[in-house]
């Protein structure tokens, strides 16, 4: 009973895995599907990406063998493209050399001098909103003068000439109330900066004052407009009607200058944001020169090594897919495009038209999520139940861009072409598919089943000495083998685990 208790509730199982080498090897990832014998059709023949055509090789009627060049697409912009692709993989290689380095003495002074910098630019752009402060003030300041003096000029016109109970004295009498009712508010706000002179209280004195004085400008401008009625024309001196010309031209140019004081408010306060942004960069570029690479930044910058050069490549490929070649031989049906003319990505922009030379092909539904691994070219293995005892090769010679709803599910239809024709071969045979989408030779592999998936990142289990310990890896390529491309953090007879 002992021996049972023991065995049941305090011996520990020991846990249970299989163990695999990380070896060197080729790696192949297929895809199988089933397809059909056609007879042979024209297959439409387009560029992979878009692009101007800069030159046609090709004419009506030509005969055209496998691999022969068709058309080309202008590739300067693309160049241009890696260049500039290359230079930034360059830099991004360069930083992370440097941060692995570490940081030089004279690259830590220039950080600090840099903050230094930063910082004395800051006081600047303070102080220069501390100016555009002072300088606000003596504009409300002389804006509320003009606006008394505009008013006792009126109320010397009103009195002077427009007493009476008609029209224009009406008229005289309600805009001289107007430029009273400015002049009130033009103090009130005045004497509100001057109290509280915070930039917030300034810039809404700035607004109130001048909506002030346009209503100053206004009636100044229709109480000129009064003096040349014709009961006042000859009545109003000269010197009067100058007067009030000149008292609105005074107020028209107080509002102007509360404008641009509004203005130099809001650009001082935008120097300050920039001063304080270029600051905080100096600084943290200072806290990131002197402190210690972290393992974190090593990933930023290895990703971004990365990233650039997958950019390379992607230009490398799109410039090696600016040539249209004949995935078979034939003969030319028809050029459907001119040189000079733009032309779309792989979207049923047909460049070329070609019949082929073979009776016969393969047509094949292929699966949305199988297609994006495939190309033209593809290698095909095609096996027959009429000819149990041989395998044909084949290639993908054509990728139709339209998809095909099969039981609401998409596919995209493959065109594949024999190397070799059997003989007796029949249109509507079911041919057997497997085909290549991609293969690498000499690299590391590890059976798929020894990844896991751990907070984001691809780990494994190493096994070493007796210990087994968390090891984050990138992967490449996944073999229809279930073996996994291993592309860096694992070395040639490593050991992980499989459980």
């Amino acid at each position: 009973m002992v021996f049972g208790v023991y065995q049941g509730f305090f011996k520990k199982e020991r846990p249970t895995f299989n163990l695999a080498e990380v070896v060197r090897g080729e790696i192949t990832q297929e895809v199988s599907e089933t397809g059909q014998v056609k007879k042979g059709e024209e297959i439409n023949l387009s560029f992979k990406n878009a692009g101007r055509i800069e030159k046609i090789y090709v004419e009506v009627g030509e005969k055209v063998k496998e691999g022969d060049i068709l058309a080309k697409l202008d590739t300067a912009p693309l160049k241009i493209q890696l260049q500039e692709a290359k230079a930034a993989s360059d830099i991004a290689q360069a930083k992370l050399n440097k941060l692995s380095a570490g940081p030089t003495q004279e690259e830590i002074k220039i950080a600090q001098t840099a903050v230094k910098n930063s910082q004395v630019a800051l006081d600047t752009a303070r102080q220069g909103l501390k100016d555009a402060d002072e300088d606000a003030l003596n504009v409300l300041d002389d804006s509320y003068l003009k606006a008394y003096n505009a008013f006792n000029e009126v109320d010397l016109i009103q009195r002077t000439y427009f007493t009476s109970n008609d029209q224009e004295g009406i008229k005289v009498r309600e805009n001289k109330d107007k430029t009273a009712a400015g002049m009130t508010q033009a103090k009130l706000y005045l004497d509100i900066a001057k109290t509280d002179s915070t930039n917030e209280k300034i810039n809404t004195s700035l607004s109130e004052m001048k909506k002030a004085l346009e209503i100053t400008s206004d009636a100044l401008k229709i109480i000129r407009e009064t003096c040349e009625e014709p009961t006042y024309r000859n009545l109003v001196s000269s010197t009067n009607k100058t007067s009030l010309d000149t008292h609105r031209g005074y107020i028209n140019t107080a509002i102007t200058n509360l404008a641009n004081s509004q203005q130099s408010i809001i650009s001082a306060k935008f120097a300050i944001e920039s001063a304080e942004g270029v600051l905080q960069a100096a600084e943290d570029d200072l806290a990131l020169t002197t402190a210690p690479a972290r393992q974190e930044d090593i990933d930023l910058y290895q990703a971004q090594v990365a990233q650039t050069q997958a950019q390379v490549q992607l230009l490398e490929n799109q410039i090696e897919e600016a040539v249209l070649v004949s995935p078979t031989n034939g003969q030319i049906a028809k050029i459907a495009k001119q040189v000079g003319e733009n032309v779309q990505s792989m979207t049923g922009d047909v460049v070329i038209i070609l019949l082929p030379d073979a009776p016969f092909q393969i047509k094949a539904n292929i699966y949305e999520e199988d297609v994006i691994k495939m190309k033209i070219g593809n290698p095909a293995d095609i096996s027959f139940v009429a000819f149990p005892e041989k395998v044909f090769k084949g290639k993908i010679i054509s990728i139709d861009p339209a998809e095909k709803l099969i039981e609401g599910v998409v596919y995209y239809e493959v065109t594949i072409a024999f190397e070799e024709m059997p003989e007796g071969l029949k249109p509507g045979m079911t041919a057997d598919l497997v085909i290549k989408t991609a293969q690498k030779e000499n690299v590391l592999t590890i059976p798929q089943d020894a990844i896991q998936n751990k907070e984001g990142k691809t780990i494994v289990e190493v096994f070493k000495e007796g210990n087994i310990e968390d090891r984050e890896i990138e992967v490449g390529l996944f073999g229809s083998n279930d073996m996994v491309e291993v592309v860096s953090g694992l070395e040639e007879g490593e050991k992980v685990t499989i459980r």
